[in-house]
């Protein structure tokens, strides 16, 4: 059903801002939790729009929420816009983190509380069940699609989300091989070194 499959996304949504949020340090494993939370953001919201929003926006008692929905996806992307950008190291980027978790938690309560329960009344049962089998193959094609976009991450064949890229799939590394490293920069020989 159409709810389910949303709902299943916002606990997963849930679960990467709580790790993003409290992870410290380790500047890598804070990269890989935001591109994951990122990819899994713009998915569900591309599916969203397209498989209940759209839907909505025909309807006149859809209108409205729906047009909010809409503008809170708007802020979100423009947060993500920001966290992009940068260190993740930097002086304040944890606390514009947290602001995005905060929004992505508080757009997720407001979809299930009242959002669902006006698109379930406005929606018919067979209506509702088309969508949902929409929404669960566009989200795997739309995590898929930005997945591609990062080397880091990808999306698992067995669970359809966004996890760290297995290492193979990584550009392989040259460290401590300076042919291996020549061959990467197009030279047949390592840098000389005195």
């Amino acid at each position: 059903m159409l709810f389910d499959a949303i709902r299943e996304s916002h606990d997963l949504q849930r679960d990467l801002c709580r790790k993003l949020t409290a992870s410290r340090g380790d500047a890598a494993a804070r990269q890989l939790l935001f591109l994951q939370l990122k990819v899994e953001l713009m998915a569900h919201a591309a599916a969203e729009e397209r498989n209940l929003y759209v839907p909505l926006l025909l309807t006149d008692g859809g209108l409205d929420v729906s047009r909010h929905a809409l503008h809170e996806h708007h802020e979100v992307d423009e947060l993500l816009e920001e966290l992009s950008t940068g260190n993740k190291q930097r002086p304040g980027w944890i606390t514009i983190a947290k602001k995005l978790s905060f929004k992505v938690r508080h757009h997720l309560k407001e979809e299930e509380s009242k959002f669902f329960q006006l698109a379930g009344r406005l929606l018919s049962a067979t209506r509702k069940k088309q969508l949902g089998g929409s929404y669960a193959r566009e989200i795997l094609r739309m995590r898929k699609h930005y997945a591609a976009e990062y080397d880091s991450v990808a999306v698992s064949e067995k669970t359809g989300r966004a996890m760290p890229a297995a290492k193979s799939a990584r550009k392989p590394s040259t460290r401590g091989n300076p042919r291996a490293g020549a061959q990467r920069r197009g030279r047949s020989e390592p840098r000389r070194t005195r």
